[in-house]
């Protein structure tokens, strides 16, 4: 038996080809809004960091109806750091909206996502996004897509998956290219004809597989997920198992409190809920992604998709540089443990362990964006911390050691092409395809993971502003010996106090810089990067002194170069392997992890009297 009365349906997609603008014209004409409301864009992207980098992090449910069918929509992340959100939400649904870029095509993270879908079984609609663009390349677009699915093995049924055109800003879809539909209604038309009704056997005892979890301070855990059969009463006494536990038949006891369904962007209190729907449910405190909900008297654990494993982790330690505790709310080891434990309930990628010291932790996750999210929204929470520069995940198979390589597609102006190829090749990358596109190359590499960190600023150096780059994670592959990690030095403080222009204007020639007058600094502080390899010691604080003979406004006035400002990725690319990076909720200060000048000088004889011993 299915309900024909329900769709469950996800959108995928690589980042920023219009999953969520697409999501908010769907809500607009199923009439979900009233006439004269105001509605922000990307209405889907709910938090503060999401709307300022204008990606989608979290996986959103939404539900509109249409023609009298509910459908449940899934706005998936697009970015691959995330992508341990879009494998465990596509086990919820029937079948996937494929978003592909008119102009772009696919890139990695269309691979990555469709690739998941396809092993799923699902059914797949084609959307081809932005066909308003002025340099959109349809019919190549569809041909280029085609291949992808060729190359992942898609069966027959799914070869012949259903095509739309579409501009997801103008809230317009058709099925020829040639004539621009005035609405959405033949997506909506495709949604009901070509994704499958959910299974809805009501009369099999209650299961359902925990894919997603939302928190509230009020009610504590909030599950979601697909009920796969059976029908799920208001305080029904439920149990709680795991597939992977060395006890499958264990299980807890627990009571479905609350039942949410989906309506617009609101959670609707229901006092029933069967098969085929996607419920959210509060009640259980310890409930977590991958658990099974079900009868009591039939505990079936079901079996939960596999997130890929984390590939870079960085050392999250308390701050002990001589500001410690100045900005932060949270300065502690217990609060820094309690905070990443947390995380860890929300996010599956995401791996903490202890190291050997208290302060310190190890924190393992899917790319340096996917670590950099968590470090932002913990800093704007309050937390004060230090982390270290990134590092990749290895492993030892049949007494080879292999590291993680990633998939790099860099869309780059011809001019451009030799810069980019030389430098990746330094990183020890293989160009794998060249493609012209108009006056444009697209360039697809596989290169180790480490060797992206830092690449992105000399990447849009070397083309000018005008490059588009996107990885995602393709294997593990034999390591490829030494990469250079950064060709500069840095400029350091050696003396604690509050820059001053005089001290500023001296160090500029040594290299550019990244504070200004009346900024505070530290000894072991990096104030700067060096043009030559090696350190550089700068005393910024230092103040001209004046005379009878001199007054302060007898010489011309000193012209600062304006400094370098860095974003947090920007800090976290640029950091040195002896270097750290404070993180308050005010500032972002580059350190040396051994602050004083001459136990720095001491550690770098012991390790080269190391080497030689070696």
């Amino acid at each position: 038996m299915v309900n024909e009365k329900l769709r469950n349906v996800a959108i995928i997609a690589h980042v920023d080809h219009g999953k969520t603008t697409l999501v908010d014209e769907m809500l607009k004409q199923s009439g979900v809004y009233r006439e004269n409301q105001q509605v922000v864009e990307r209405v889907m992207d709910s938090n503060d960091l999401e709307r300022e980098r204008g990606i989608t992090i979290l996986a959103k449910n939404t539900a509109v109806t249409y023609n009298g069918v509910k459908i449940n929509i899934v706005d998936t992340p697009g970015h691959a750091d995330f992508g341990g959100e879009v494998e465990r939400i596509l086990k919820m649904v029937n079948g996937v909206i494929l978003l592909v870029d008119a102009a772009e095509g696919p890139m990695p993270q269309t691979r990555f996502v469709l690739s998941k879908a396809l092993e799923l079984g699902h059914r797949v609609i084609i959307v081809i996004n932005k066909i308003d663009r002025p340099d959109r390349r349809i019919d190549a677009v569809v041909d280029e897509v085609l291949e992808l699915f060729m190359d992942l093995n898609a069966t027959e049924e799914q070869l012949d998956s259903p095509i739309l055109y579409c501009s997801a800003r103008d809230g317009i879809a058709s099925k020829d290219a040639d004539q621009p539909g005035t609405d959405l209604k033949p997506l909506f038309d495709t949604i009901l004809d070509y994704i499958p009704a959910p299974e809805a056997d009501t009369d099999q005892p209650f299961q359902m597989l925990v894919s997603s979890l939302d928190y509230n301070e009020f009610v504590g855990r909030i599950a979601i997920g697909r009920i796969e059969r059976g029908t799920l009463s208001q305080n029904q006494e439920i149990a709680v198992c795991n597939y992977h536990s060395e006890d499958q038949g264990a299980s807890k006891k627990a009571k479905a409190t609350a039942i949410y369904e989906f309506d617009g962007l609101n959670r609707v209190p229901v006092k029933e809920a069967s098969a085929g729907n996607i419920i959210a449910l509060s009640g259980i405190s310890d409930i977590t992604i991958g658990d099974t909900i079900c009868d009591p008297e039939h505990v079936e654990p079901l079996h939960f998709v596999k997130i890929s494993e984390p590939t870079v982790e960085m050392t999250f330690c308390v701050n002990d540089s001589p500001f410690a505790g100045r900005e932060g709310k949270y300065v502690t080891s217990r609060n820094l443990r309690d905070r990443l434990e947390l995380e860890t309930l929300k996010d599956v990628s995401l791996r903490v362990s202890e190291t050997d010291t208290t302060d310190a932790f190890i924190v393992a996750g899917r790319g340096e964006m996917h670590l950099s999210i968590l470090m932002e929204t913990m800093r704007r929470e309050g937390y004060e911390f230090a982390v270290s520069p990134p590092r990749v995940l290895t492993r030892v198979v049949d007494g080879v050691l292999e590291e993680p390589v990633e998939r790099l597609v860099a869309d780059v102006p011809e001019s451009s092409v030799g810069a980019v190829i030389e430098k990746l090749g330094q990183r020890k990358a293989d160009m794998i395809q060249m493609t012209p596109v108009g006056n444009r190359m697209k360039l697809e590499f596989l290169v180790p993971s480490r060797g992206l960190f830092g690449y992105r600023n000399e990447f849009m150096t070397d083309t000018r502003g005008e490059g588009i780059m996107a990885s995602t994670f393709e294997c593990y592959a034999p390591f490829k010996g030494d990469i250079a990690r950064r060709s500069n030095g840095s400029l350091v403080a050696f003396e604690t106090g509050e820059c001053a222009a005089y001290g500023l204007f001296n160090a500029q020639d040594r290299g550019q810089l990244f504070v200004t007058p009346g900024v505070e600094v530290y000894e072991g502080m990096v104030v700067g990067v060096s043009p030559k390899a090696g350190d550089i010691d700068v005393n910024v604080c230092k103040k001209k002194n004046l005379t009878n003979m001199r007054a302060a406004g007898s010489e011309e006035a000193l012209r600062l170069v304006p400094p370098r400002q860095m974003s947090l990725e920007q800090c976290i690319e640029f950091l040195a392997d002896d270097e750290l990076l404070e993180i308050t909720p005010k500032s972002l200060r580059i350190r040396k992890s051994i602050l004083g000048k001459q136990d720095r000088a001491k550690s770098r004889a012991a390790q080269a009297r190391l080497r030689r011993e070696m």
